[in-house]
């Protein structure tokens, strides 16, 4: 890296570059003058370098605009190839939607404007541009609402220009400015709020979440920017680097810039139906997701000295590190703690981190990556952090009864993993009165869950030495020991059991193929005891085998796979299959899951008998005690669903590659018959002028690029082949997993008047099922909130246990995973909504089962009452 990349890489961070000083004017002056010698050789690497760091770094951006504004001053020309590009960068994001690219040119475009780089009015044209764009969306007759995400992105990518240069603008061009702000004041009493219900992390508001539930994203966003216009457009949060050569930028050129154009938005829907109007909707809130959703974890005093818009920026500088630092965790971690805001912000950078690890319907990135994060923010800020992530995991605790059910599953995940990078310490004292709650009671569930992931990542001695400050939570500890054989030697079976165990054992040692294990199977075994003698024998033998390791369980699938296969050859008997694999690893939920999601991989089991068996009659007794089932259900799903995504994938591949042979046997073909078509005339006669060498090596050219066209044709037709079986598999696999959650549900459900049918999934109204909060803690990080919870129903004042009943609390968990199933496979139930209306969303399905459904793929609500 040459001196001057190093330079703009650096700049604005106390490095040896600007000699371990972080004063802004200094660092702007060195960068400039070394640029400013560079320019003349290097012109095209500076310009191309600078857009890259302005656009992955963008909280040194005002830095840049600095920078930028200074080379204007002796090459105009250079900062106005800076400007041409953006514009191009800027249309390029417009047009393929990259939203993070379109927001920060959006930012880099303000700034430059405030260092006289860019003419005011250039700027408010591309406000105005974006504005239309959206206004025009949100229009029922001349625009289509249902892409109302692609609106909202618009207008809150210039609301968040405005902390960078709204005082600028109001200075320089005020009537213009205030005419921008009147038009998103009129967007925003245009546009429908945007209602999140099966998106929030906690189920149920409490009272100090009221205030901020009341508005979505963009609601709030305005509101901090009108505080923000009130309060003189100070933001302390945001550098301006070119005030401090005010007086040297005002004689630079300010510059025009190029014409933009927005997208057209999708046409309405022909036939307008909550069906068709819902899959637009998704898929404009899948391509413009939602960036953040807001914990407030903390109370709003923990932020010292930060004005409402102070909050908003800091979260952007935060959310920005994660996203383009993300393959570098110890780079993400020193740029999180070094952002230039004059006050502490600890607690922010928590929630942060929290809300995108617990950001529904899915993280930004996968969540070992905030588990990383917020590891290295330990080690770097040894004296604060630690005692801040132990405030939101209290904090988080004391909620847990309220937390949507994907959430607390990455929450237990996240956890268990954060203390096994810190030797599994916390004060489990805290906790050990879950003892005391019913044991389906949702804090003693976690804390069961995080120990039982413990495990996993350690060994049950070690997380029993962890614990011993609370020695009476070793009672929620999975169980010691490994495979429970039913045929040991020691296990007092029938000696005819014990004899055949031993006999298969034999063969297998014995490397016997699995044909010949077959035959003994049908020969010896199933005509003296039965078929299902025969399935639990050979599958407790098998799994004994293979338990050594998981590698021993691979060979022994890989090698008498076929066996399995034979004696489980439908559901009902793969049902069977899970049940002995369930018992054989009774005490490892890990080793049961792994077995499983094995014999799916290799297609002993399907997908339609692990549902089965998830909702037989002894397993939903366990749907609100423990995470055991869900995990194999979760694993079953996925497994499924990433089938199809990889044969996507493939296929695109594949069709690229029809394309280029296309391509290439067609060029083959023509240089073939080019030579062919070469003539000459020797003695009078006309001939092939192409020697015959040639003509036969262009000839097997042609013919090879026509074989392998062929080939990789025949390749496509069997992957879309084998799509199609998978798509229909996936449809069969939904409609299964809806009937069991809907029958299952029926069950226990109380029933719901008329009246009460169109009441929300938190309905107030539904006596039968009142749900009641555990009393809170007297934790430092939530004093003010320390009062009595309310009942999360009826409102009841609440101060002591856990008073939930445990039927409720079931139908609770399993309308939770309802919702969390359906949002998270959206995109898959989506293709085949129709089919589940007709099958299982039929009239008398439970209203709030439909409700949880219907929230989870945020489908219009109209439905429910037009049903």
């Amino acid at each position: 890296m040459s001196s001057w990349e190093s330079l703009l890489l650096r700049i604005g961070d106390k490095c040896p570059e600007y000699g371990g000083n972080s004063d802004f004017k200094e660092h702007i002056e060195t960068c400039y003058t070394i640029l400013l010698r560079e320019l003349e050789h290097s012109g095209n690497d500076i310009l191309e370098f600078l857009l890259q760091c302005a656009e992955q770094l963008p909280h040194k951006i005002p830095l840049y605009g600095a920078v930028i504004g200074l080379l204007n001053l002796e090459h105009e020309d250079f900062a106005k190839k800076v400007i041409d590009n953006i514009q191009i960068n800027l249309q390029d994001a417009l047009d393929s939607g990259n939203c993070n690219g379109i927001r920060i040119l959006m930012r880099f475009l303000t700034v430059l404007m405030c260092s006289k780089v860019l003419l005011p009015g250039a700027l408010v044209v591309v406000f105005e541009m974006l504005l239309s764009s959206a206004c025009t969306t949100v229009d029922e007759e001349a625009g289509n609402p249902s892409w109302q995400a692609h609106a909202d992105f618009y207008v809150t990518c210039i609301l968040s220009c405005l902390p960078w240069g709204g005082a600028e603008l109001i200075e320089q061009i005020p009537e213009e400015i205030e005419s921008v702000m009147a038009g998103v004041e009129a967007y925003m009493r245009f546009r429908r709020h945007a209602s999140d219900s099966g998106f929030t992390v906690f189920v149920f508001n409490e009272e100090r979440d009221t205030a901020h539930s009341e508005m979505d994203f963009l609601e709030d966003l305005w509101d901090r920017i009108q505080v923000l216009s009130n309060n003189g457009w100070k933001v302390d949060s945001v550098p301006k680097p070119y005030l401090l050569f005010e007086a040297q930028l005002v004689a630079g050129k300010s510059h025009d810039f190029g014409s933009l154009s927005c997208p057209k938005q999708p046409d309405p829907p022909s036939s307008l139906s909550d069906i068709t109007i819902g899959k637009q909707k998704h898929e404009a809130e899948l391509k413009y997701p939602l960036r953040l959703h807001r914990l407030n974890l903390f109370p709003a005093s923990n932020a010292e000295n930060a004005q409402p818009i102070d909050r908003f920026v800091v979260e952007e500088y935060l959310l920005d590190v994660l996203l383009f630092f993300n393959g570098c965790r110890k780079e993400c971690a020193s740029y999180m703690v070094g952002l230039p805001v004059p006050f502490r912000y600890e607690y922010l950078m928590a929630e942060t981190i929290f809300s995108q690890l617990l950001l529904l319907p899915q993280p930004p990135f996968k969540p070992i990556y905030y588990t990383l994060v917020i590891i290295d923010l330990c080690k770097a800020l040894p004296g604060a952090f630690p005692a801040v992530v132990a405030g939101a995991v209290r904090a988080l605790f004391e909620k847990i009864a309220d937390l949507d059910m994907e959430c607390r599953t990455r929450l237990i995940l996240w956890f268990s993993h954060h203390l096994a990078n810190f030797q599994f310490i916390w004060p489990w004292e805290e906790w050990a009165y879950v003892l005391t709650l019913p044991k389906w009671a949702p804090q003693r569930v976690f804390v069961q869950e995080v120990l039982e992931r413990e495990v996993r990542l350690s060994y049950w001695d070690k997380i029993k030495q962890s614990i011993e400050n609370a020695p009476a939570l070793e009672e929620l500890l999975p169980p010691k020991g490994g495979p429970s054989f039913k045929y040991g030697a020691d296990d007092g079976k029938e000696s005819g059991e014990l004899s055949v165990s031993k006999e298969l054992n034999s063969m297998v040692k014995g490397r016997k193929t699995a044909r010949e294990v077959i035959l003994w199977v049908e020969e010896n075994i199933i005509p003296l005891h039965g078929s299902k003698f025969a399935l639990e024998v050979v599958i407790q033998t098998l799994l004994d085998i293979g338990s050594k390791s998981f590698t021993h369980l691979i060979t022994v699938l890989e090698r008498y796979g076929q066996v399995i296969a034979k004696l489980c050859p439908d559901q009902e008997k793969q049902v069977l299959l899970i049940d002995e694999i369930s018992s054989f690893w009774k005490n490892s939920s890990q080793m049961t899951a792994i077995a499983i999601d094995r014999m799916m991989g290799y297609r002993l089991i399907s997908n339609l008998a692990i549902v089965n068996w998830v909702f037989s009659k002894s397993n939903i007794e366990q749907f609100h005690t423990s995470d055991r089932l869900w995990e194999i259900l979760r694993n079953a799903v996925s497994k499924t669903y990433n089938r199809i995504s990889d044969l996507r994938r493939e296929i695109s591949s594949l069709e690229k590659g029809v394309a280029s042979s296309e391509d290439s046997a067609l060029k083959a073909k023509a240089e073939l018959e080019a030579a062919e078509s070469k003539l000459e005339i020797i003695d009078g006669e006309p001939v092939r002028a192409e020697n015959s060498v040639r003509l036969k090596r262009l000839k097997g050219y042609a013919d090879r690029a026509k074989d392998e066209e062929i080939s990789i044709r025949d390749s496509l037709e069997a992957k879309e082949a084998l799509l199609a079986r998978a798509l229909a598999e996936n449809e069969a696999l939904f409609i299964s997993l809806y009937k069991s959650f809907a029958n299952v549900l029926m069950e226990r459900l109380p029933s719901v008047s008329d009246e009460e049918k169109t009441i929300g999934l938190q309905s107030d109204s539904i006596d039968a099922m009142t749900v009641d909060s555990e009393e809170p803690s007297t934790m430092d990080v939530d004093k003010e909130n320390g009062g009595p919870k309310k009942n999360r129903l009826n409102g009841e004042r609440v101060n002591t246990g856990y008073h939930t009943g445990e039927q409720e609390q079931w139908c609770w968990t399993t309308l939770g995973y309802v919702k969390a199933f359906s949002r998270q496979y959206a995109t898959e139930i989506w293709p085949h909504i129709e089919k589940l209306d007709a099958e299982v969303f039929v009239e008398d399905v439970h209203p709030l089962f439909r409700k949880a459904v219907y929230a989870g793929l945020r489908r219009p609500m109209q439905a429910v009452r037009s049903s």
